[in-house]
């Protein structure tokens, strides 16, 4: 049995009776039941994951996988490929949001050549586990095999693995892949059953005619791929990327070893539905960091019935989200391990 089968098998929902303890601390706490709202609810979810009723966090890493799509060249994009391997080497030398954020929050950050088109050369730090070089050109055929799919998410499944045996608590989905948005609309209009314009945005910054002309181009990418588009699998591999299939295999590892995995944005959160389809118990270890500015996310979150730990109107990608909701969910942590009880100071509770 291969590793993304064994995986999907290992997958088990997070035990309502973890929840329930985690909840029943927080409501002894001294302070108004439920008072702190959301950060109460991630901080239960965190315990509940992590089977503590106060628990800790450990180790915080951001796994930015990269990857290239030759859809870019339908104009679905205001930057060439090129700039995938430049803002590699930033993230590599440190100097780009995802490393500035990250920093802010304790994170590590670990970049993953998963399927850029070009050679990076020896750059130290980088892990590279191509799988091919870029996905092909969704609007005339598949982005790449079932196999090659396959092989893109035991690669994110490898790393959550690693990140696990390290002592990480909180693992993040970071992505860099110019032209990325187009094959993450395409698996939302796919996976939930909705209109091509209604999930497509200007990612990089497209005018209103390249949007519609983006949205075009996602359109005839679903009609070619229709008869590929059977299972989730099957649809990843259609209209996906190599870098989208390394973040959906991270969420999956991150579920089967137990430890939290933060969502990033649109595209991330397209990696998330596809690991949700193959294994729906993966969901509860998700913590979805924030509400994109690309209107599909939008209709994601309301088809999913979740809800984003920010909005800050962002779109940038890289995992910059998911490092910020790591520092909120740490804060949520830090109450639910550090606050005294009613008991602990003599308090009873509407005396």
């Amino acid at each position: 049995m291969n590793l993304l089968d064994t995986t999907l098998q290992s997958i088990r929902p997070v035990p309502a009776a973890n929840l329930a303890a985690a909840q029943d601390r927080l409501d002894n706490l001294t302070k108004p039941r439920r008072s702190l709202g959301y950060l109460e609810e991630l901080a239960a979810r965190y315990a509940a994951i992590r089977g503590e009723v106060r628990p800790q966090v450990g180790a915080k890493r951001v796994c930015v996988f990269a990857g290239d799509h030759k859809v870019t060249a339908e104009g679905v994009s205001a930057y060439p490929s090129v700039v995938t391997q430049l803002m590699v080497k930033n993230f590599i030398g440190g100097g780009a949001a995802i490393n500035v954020l990250s920093r802010r929050a304790g994170a590590e950050v670990e970049v993953i050549d998963i399927g850029v088109d070009g050679d990076l050369g020896t750059l130290a730090g980088l892990l590279v586990r191509k799988v091919k070089s870029g996905a092909d050109n969704i609007a005339r055929g598949p982005a790449m095999t079932t196999a090659e799919c396959r092989q893109a998410i035991e690669v994110g499944i490898e790393r959550a693995q690693a990140a696990a045996r390290a002592g990480v608590t909180l693992v993040g989905t970071g992505e860099m892949g110019i032209g990325n948005t187009t094959p993450a609309a395409a698996l939302f209009a796919a996976l939930l059953g909705l209109p091509s314009a209604e999930v497509t945005g200007p990612g990089t910054g497209l005018e209103p005619g390249a949007v519609a002309a983006k949205a075009a181009v996602i359109e005839r990418a679903l009609q070619t791929n229709r008869d590929r588009c059977g299972t989730p699998l099957d649809t990843l591999a259609a209209v996906g990327g190599l870098e989208i299939a390394g973040m959906c295999g991270l969420c999956l590892g991150a579920a089967a070893a137990r430890i939290g995995v933060v969502v990033d944005g649109f595209i991330a959160s397209a990696a998330a539905l596809v690991a949700m389809r193959l294994a729906p118990a993966a969901k509860d270890y998700m913590f979805f960091a924030h509400m994109s500015a690309e209107p599909g996310h939008r209709k994601f979150f309301a088809s999913e019935g979740l809800r984003p730990i920010v909005d800050l109107g962002m779109r940038l990608g890289e995992g910059t989200g998911a490092a910020i909701a790591m520092q909120i969910i740490e804060d949520g942590v830090a109450i639910i391990r550090e606050m005294a009880t009613f008991a602990e100071v003599g308090i009873t509770p509407g005396a």
